[in-house]
């Protein structure tokens, strides 16, 4: 998936928030503006473009005051819409340098 989809759709409003990406960002205190931010200023660290109905991928970001971010979005390319599915603050105890998965 290419990024720059997702940033075109937040830029124009063309995105979908599920309510467990509402719920995940009420529960880590994240504003809209900064999932927005990270999101537009970050990169692509996972991609699954197997996802149903939509490709996804987990955008590795930081919030305007610099804190570590992690959201998931799916990206309708008939629609041009993107979809934040899920959103949260990374555990460090779970990734190296925010964007590798620590062995469990």
């Amino acid at each position: 998936m290419k990024i720059h989809k997702i940033i075109r759709a937040i830029e124009t409003n063309c995105v979908n928030i599920t309510l467990h990406a509402r719920k995940e960002a009420k529960d880590d205190s994240l504003r809209l503006d900064d999932i927005f931010f990270s999101t537009c200023h970050g990169e692509i660290i996972e991609d699954y473009p197997d996802d149903f109905p939509y490709p996804s991928c987990l955008i590795y970001g930081r919030s305007s005051s610099d804190d570590p971010v992690h959201s998931v979005w799916a990206y309708d390319s008939e629609n041009e819409i993107a979809v934040l599915i899920t959103v949260y603050r990374p555990d460090p105890e779970r990734w190296t340098h925010w964007k590798e998965r620590k062995d469990t």
